[in-house]
């Protein structure tokens, strides 16, 4: 069974800022051992919950400490009003078919 490293942050923003918000948020360059990456807005457009797969938790926090990381943060920073983040491993669950 495949483990899977996960970042996983949930950011609250301000009112009217999704789209200044978007711009700032896409990295440059793209981190090293990032395989996906994928984002859920709720229906309000003002919580956005980013889940990311790394080939492992070393590969992950060396681009959280990293320069370009610490700008992209920076740039979200003024569009930002509450953010969770957290780090975890796990696996694929089975769906019974029907």
């Amino acid at each position: 069974m495949d483990e899977h490293f996960v970042w996983v942050t949930t950011r609250r923003l301000r009112p009217g800022a999704s789209e200044e918000f978007e711009r700032a948020w896409r990295p440059s360059p793209y981190p090293q051992g990032l395989h996906r990456a994928f984002a859920y807005w709720s229906e309000d457009g003002q919580e956005i919950t980013g889940v990311s797969f790394w080939d492992s938790e070393e590969a992950c926090a060396v681009w959280r400490a990293s320069e370009p990381e610490a700008r992209r943060r920076a740039a979200m920073a003024p569009y930002v009003v509450e953010e969770r983040e957290g780090f975890y491993r796990g696996r694929e669950l089975t769906v019974p078919q029907r």
